[in-house]
């Protein structure tokens, strides 16, 4: 049986970006393990018994990242699912997409991660190791470019 996680990809658009460029303003939400080798992930994690994976997603990203369901929009259109092994045993993780309503909520971490960044697109692929999770970076940023 497959373990399975679900999670958010959280971005913001900073209001000084020029219109004419505005997926220049994107910034994506990265969050450091305290564990392990230290990774960077989007907040995620496993679905509770009695839980469907949009509330694991939402729950994740309020325990991980301080971030309540209220101060995200979530995004129609968008899910991606990963398919990868974990010590192991395989692993399905399903990301949504989801705005920030105010670039400047503030991040408050659990004991789970030691740091979080606001990254633009190059630099989130180079923080996430994961060619699947540099990908799906990817991915998302056409997504919202096609959204204008």
């Amino acid at each position: 049986m497959a373990v399975r996680a679900c999670g958010l990809i959280i971005y913001r658009r900073l209001q000084s970006a020029p219109s004419s460029k505005i997926t220049d303003g994107i910034e994506y939400l990265l969050l450091q393990t305290s564990y392990g080798t230290h990774h960077w992930t989007p907040p995620k994690g496993h679905v509770d018994p009695g839980e469907d994976d949009l509330q694991t997603a939402f729950r994740e990203t309020q325990e991980e990242a301080g971030l309540q369901a209220s101060q995200l929009t979530l995004i129609e259109g968008y899910k991606k699912e990963l398919h990868y092994p974990v010590h192991g045993k395989p692993k399905t993780v399903i990301y949504w997409l989801a705005e920030m309503k105010d670039c400047n909520t503030e991040i408050k971490l659990s004991e789970e991660h030691q740091a979080f960044q606001w990254l633009k697109l190059e630099d989130a692929c180079k923080l996430a190791e994961y060619e699947d999770m540099q990908a799906m970076l990817k991915e998302v940023h056409q997504f919202l470019c096609s959204k204008k």
